[in-house]
């Protein structure tokens, strides 16, 4: 079977579609059995060792950063020159939250896609077409007047963003294939661990990509940040090509059908008892991420010129390396989901305070401790969904989370960018706006932007603390931790 050619010779030859599969293969808790994480027939982790595989895991997870750093470094360059162009805090919440909306439209074809074919072959046509999306870009950008790039009203302004977020959101494939790797290639015990080495690629991500977009967007101008995407895009598909996972011999017996497997995506999700329920947990940062999404940057750029507010976003995007490499050190403790919530948590009382005062040091420093807590919510989540989930069916049930949590974005960015922009901030900025915020929220040009996120942050801080009282959340935390005494009982036989 060839890295193209998709997983059906085995499921196909079953009459209930691959359903009575062998139970180490596609299992479910219903049957009180323990989960078996691999398909055996396809994944042979006795060909290497521990070390090994992680040193694969590793180029990876490198391969991935450089992609994602390129990604994140043309798409917040794109938000910054279309906000300092246009000065238009609609147009940043449409491109935001229409980035989100197509990745929360496609991550269940991108989780079947995961699902069906082997991972590496899915991360190179990931590179690949990011790269042609990127190339069209650049190619638009010299044939077409800048002057009607950046018009609104005209039909060139929004098929060259879409261009540019179509790139962008196809190399979300290879974050799903990525979640897939850690439970091929890292043992049991040491997933929560690879989940913050994850994390830690975020936030290098976010540091590099934030000097980075606004000193070129200042210096260079778009054109040619858009000429640097696309030669280190070249440099990332070049560089996976060179890369070999021998564990996974062949691509994992699924029942997965057609390209867009939504019931499955679904039956996968409902097959373990409580999965749903986390889901939702995570979702809590998300639906505060959509505000964050329209309005941060246009708060920070209120403040500050492009280049400097790139450096501090920088600064404040460090928070991402501090919280993965925690995790990487200590783990997530013996209950993930309520490490998760009480990050939640801490995350709402941040961004509610952090614009209380229009000080920059409160703005930067709120920013890095926010982030910080972000790689806990993503790995706590991975974790969870990579102990008790099998590897045949793990691409669709990130996709479905990647899909769900990805639609509570765009729903407050698009909702939150014209009440921002038609009434809270004419509201904060005049007179009498201003004088009946002032012992709240002190003065500033932004008082209505620090109003919407103060709000934001204590509806999620109420909703987290909730979600400690639900029947579901304790029972999801027993479930996991019954599926990990499993799996270190399951890994002390075998050795």
């Amino acid at each position: 079977m060839t890295e193209q050619e998709p997983a059906q010779g085995r499921a196909a030859a079953v009459p209930d579609g691959g359903e009575s599969l062998r139970g180490d293969a596609l299992t479910s808790t219903t049957d009180g059995e323990p989960t078996r994480l691999a398909d055996p027939d396809a994944v042979d982790t006795s060909l290497r060792t521990p070390a090994e595989r992680s040193r694969t895991f590793t180029g990876i997870l490198v391969n991935t950063a450089l992609a994602n750093i390129t990604t994140s470094y043309l798409w917040f360059a794109l938000t910054f020159w279309v906000y300092l162009e246009t000065r238009n805090v609609i147009a940043t919440g449409v491109v935001g939250g229409a980035y989100m909306l197509l990745i929360a439209l496609s991550s269940i074809s991108f989780g079947t896609f995961v699902d069906r074919y082997r991972k590496l072959a899915v991360m190179r046509f990931a590179a690949g077409f990011t790269l042609v999306m990127f190339v069209l870009s650049g190619v638009m950008f010299l044939l077409t007047a800048e002057s009607s790039l950046l018009d609104l009203r005209q039909p060139w302004f929004w098929i060259f963003t879409v261009v540019i977020l179509i790139g962008a959101v196809v190399e979300n494939l290879r974050n799903i294939a990525l979640s897939t790797t850690v439970t091929i290639l890292i043992e049991p015990e040491r997933r929560a661990n690879a989940n913050g080495l994850v994390g830690m690629v975020q936030g290098l991500m976010f540091l590099i990509t934030s000097v980075l977009s606004g000193l070129s967007v200042g210096l260079l101008g778009m054109g040619w940040t858009i000429a640097v995407a696309i030669v280190l895009t070249a440099l990332a598909f070049a560089h996976l090509l060179t890369l070999r996972m021998p564990e996974e011999t062949s691509v994992a017996a699924t029942d997965a059908h057609g390209g867009f497997d939504l019931r499955g995506s679904y039956a996968a999700v409902l097959a373990i008892s409580g999965l749903f329920a986390l889901i939702l947990f995570s979702t809590f940062n998300n639906f505060i991420g959509g505000v964050y999404m329209a309005l941060m940057d246009p708060y920070g750029l209120e403040m500050f010129p492009v280049e400097l507010w790139g450096i501090f976003l920088a600064v404040g995007s460090s928070g991402f390396l501090i919280g993965g490499a925690l995790i990487s050190k200590f783990g997530l403790g013996a209950n993930p989901l309520r490490t998760l919530l009480i990050a939640v948590v801490a995350m709402g009382v941040l961004g509610a305070v952090f614009t209380l005062r229009e000080w920059a040091w409160l703005y930067v420093v709120g920013i890095w401790l926010y982030l910080t807590l972000v790689p806990i919510v993503e790995a706590a989540e991975q974790t969870v969904i990579q102990q008790v989930v099998p590897l045949p069916r793990q691409g669709r049930v990130f996709g479905f989370a990647m899909a769900f949590e990805s639609a509570a974005a765009p729903v407050t960015s698009f909702l939150i960018a014209p009440i921002a922009q038609f009434w809270i901030i004419p509201y904060a900025r005049s007179a009498d706006g201003a004088a009946r915020l002032a012992p709240l929220l002190g003065e500033g040009t932004s008082r209505g932007i620090a109003l919407v996120f103060l709000i934001a942050g204590l509806i999620m801080v109420a909703a987290a603390l909730l979600a400690f009282l639900t029947p579901v959340y304790r029972r999801v935390s027993a479930e996991y931790v019954q599926a990990a005494a499993e799996a270190k009982a399951t890994t002390g036989s075998d050795t």
